[in-house]
């Protein structure tokens, strides 16, 4: 808390963004809980709604619990014609969830995302932000036995 309240500061004085201040939360709880919004809308005497909204906008600071395990598969163009819908489709049968959804054991959360920089090794996909590339079904399944 003693972080956030500094970057609450820098905030303040146009030091720092809003974005930097989502993040901070996010490295300490791995979601963005109403209750640090709550907590930065009065602080900040900003609107709660359009701190949410805010957040909500960016795939990557999630605003609800998630699994060990975000899996972030990428929809950009390039991936999209390199097959990553197929990969997506067998992610959802291996893990059976759908998008948006968490497994029971709470291990594994499944997203979409746009772009992630890795166009020239498409398909790709993000787990914790880390990028895994030039995915198959074989690659994908390997992955997830070493994170089960």
């Amino acid at each position: 808390m003693k972080k956030l309240d500094s970057l609450i500061l820098q905030y303040k004085k146009g030091e720092c963004e809003l974005i930097t201040l989502f993040e901070e939360i996010v490295k300490s709880k791995k979601y963005l809980p109403f209750e640090k919004l709550n907590y930065l809308s009065k602080k900040l005497d900003i609107p709660l709604a359009k701190l949410y909204t805010t957040a909500s906008f960016y795939s990557l600071i999630p605003t609800a619990k998630k699994g060990k395990y975000i899996i972030r598969v990428c929809n950009n163009l390039s991936c999209n014609l390199n097959g990553s819908e197929t990969i997506l489709e067998m992610l959802k049968k291996e893990l059976k969830i759908n998008l948006g959804e968490t497994t029971k054991d709470g291990k594994f959360s499944l997203e979409l995302t746009s772009c992630i920089g890795q166009c020239d090794s498409a398909p790709a996909m993000l787990i914790n932000n880390k990028p895994y590339v030039k995915l198959d079904k074989t690659k994908v399944r390997k992955i997830l036995r070493e994170l089960k």
